[in-house]
């Protein structure tokens, strides 16, 4: 069973905002601490685009298909994550954690697992497939452990 120790780093995360947070207690009563935050301004998709999605002509006299536009606010969101874990392999090479817990969204733990430096794999104890970034500090210290509890 994963447990919380003193100093455990705690990041949370969605596809457009991370919380990096230290336990600076034990597992029994965790007490975390806000490190760091990111976010990123990710307007929507139909903000991002320039121009309506194309059409080619298609079988039959007449007729045409349309085209799938590129969806740039998906995209930025997967190439945030990707960002999230160039940013933690940093931080493991640095040796500025020994245990991670990841606290995500399955889709950006996808990502992350997919992007992830095996330096920083080797330190993940726990990971929790929810989106947590928008609540406060004490019901995420709420939530962890009662999750690694059920492990």
């Amino acid at each position: 069973m994963a447990k919380l120790r003193n100093d455990t780093l705690i990041v949370v995360s969605d596809s457009e905002k991370v919380l990096f947070l230290r336990n600076q207690t034990d597992h029994e009563d965790p007490n975390f601490d806000v490190t760091g935050e990111k976010e990123q301004d990710n307007p929507s998709d139909q903000a991002q685009s320039a121009n309506r999605p194309g059409r080619m002509p298609d079988v039959g006299h007449g007729h045409r298909s349309a085209l799938d536009d590129t969806d740039w606010h998906e995209l930025a969101k997967e190439r945030f994550a990707k960002e999230l874990a160039d940013m933690l392999y940093e931080e493991a090479h640095k040796g500025n954690f020994d245990r991670l817990v990841l606290v995500a969204s399955p889709q950006v733990l996808g990502v992350l697992r997919a992007d992830m430096h095996q330096e920083v794999q080797d330190k993940i104890v726990a990971e929790i497939p929810k989106t947590l970034t928008n609540h406060p500090v004490h019901e995420i210290e709420k939530i962890v452990k009662a999750e690694l509890d059920a492990v």
